[in-house]
C-alpha cells in the first residue's frame, strides 16, 4: 500500500510511534519505537534497541499496528500490517545514517529546550541507547485516519 506525501510528513515530524504486537497469550503489547525509515511504496523502518517483548513477540507473530498522534493539531494515524525482523548485519547503510541523523536531532532537542529551562529529563538518554542489533520492517496493509470527521479540513 502506498503512502502519500501528507502522511509521510506527518510521521517524520513525530518522535517515537506506538506500536502494538501481540503476545504470547494473545494479548496486546505496546511499545514505543522510533521511526527510522518510510518508503513510499508502503515500508516502514522502526527502530527496537532492546530486543525483549516487541522482538519475541514479533517472531510469533508478524501482525503489528503503529499509532501516531499529534496531540496539539488533534490528528492521527493509526496504520496495520506486517512485520519483520531484519537483522543487524542486513540494515543497509543508508538506513543506518537515518538512525544516526535522527538521534543527533532528537539529543539536539534535548540541550536546546534544557538549555531554554524547561524541565525534562536531567540525563541524556539517547547518548545511553545501544547500537541497533535489528530493525523492524513493517509492510502497511491498512490506513486508518484518527482524525474525527469534524475537524478535518
Amino acid at each position: 500500500m502506498k503512502i502519500n506525501d501528507s502522511l509521510i510528513f506527518f510521521l517524520q515530524k513525530q518522535h517515537y510511534a506506538v506500536i502494538s504486537t501481540i503476545d504470547k497469550n494473545s494479548s496486546i503489547h505496546n511499545s514505543c519505537k522510533g521511526i527510522v525509515e518510510i518508503d513510499k511504496r508502503g515500508k516502514i523502518y522502526l527502530l527496537d534497541l532492546y530486543k525483549q517483548k516487541t522482538y519475541e513477540n514479533l517472531k510469533r507473530n508478524p501482525n503489528i499496528a503503529l499509532t501516531v498522534i499529534d496531540e496539539h493539531k488533534f490528528e492521527g494515524y493509526s496504520l496495520k500490517g506486517k512485520a519483520k525482523i531484519v537483522s543487524g548485519d542486513k540494515i543497509t547503510k543508508k538506513t543506518m545514517k537515518a538512525w544516526e541523523k535522527k538521534l543527533t536531532g532528537r539529543i539536539s532537542q534535548r540541550i536546546i529546550k534544557n538549555i531554554k529551562g524547561e524541565k525534562g529529563h536531567p540525563k541524556h538518554p539517547e547518548t545511553l541507547f545501544p547500537e541497533p542489533e535489528y530493525i523492524i520492517e513493517m509492510d502497511i496493509e491498512e490506513i486508518i485516519d484518527l482524525t474525527p470527521r469534524a475537524l478535518k479540513r
